[in-house]
């Protein structure tokens, strides 16, 4: 098995999966995981390059968050699209980075990856809140894999 498949369990991958789903209903922002075992790219620009690869650029309100994990190298990033940039403070991801580092480095990855997926839902709530009926899931929920 690749370190990428062994990072997360099938139950634990769907609690994560669970844990999107319930964010997505606080926030019409859509929510991504993305696991690679390595890149020889610096992690802010690998995950730019994923976001771009995974199509989150092309939500209908640019409110994508893309959690990117490098396994072998230790990375970790949350980038966020144009849209939620232009209304969110500089500082915005921040306190969602902790959680999730604070989680990791205790090597609670599936821990880490609910706190702060469920903190990004209840964060985006006051810019993007769910529409209801009118929202519409444009991106999938599971986890993808490089």
């Amino acid at each position: 098995m690749s370190l990428t498949e062994d990072f997360l369990s099938t139950v634990e991958e769907q609690e994560i999966i669970e844990a999107i789903v319930k964010a997505e209903k606080e926030t019409s922002g859509e929510i991504r995981v993305h696991i690679e075992e390595h890149s020889d790219l610096p992690v802010l620009e690998r995950a730019q390059e994923v976001f771009k690869m995974l199509n989150m650029h092309k939500t209908s309100a640019h409110n994508g968050v893309l959690f990117y994990i490098g396994v072998k190298d230790r990375h970790f990033a949350i980038i966020g699209d144009d849209g939620i940039d232009a209304v969110v403070p500089y500082d915005f991801w921040e306190e969602t980075k902790k959680k999730v580092i604070n989680h990791f480095k205790l090597n609670q990855f599936k821990e880490g990856l609910i706190a702060g997926i469920l903190h990004t839902g209840k964060q985006l709530k006051h810019y993007f809140p769910y529409r209801g009926n009118e929202d519409v899931n444009e991106l999938p929920n599971e986890i993808s894999r490089g």
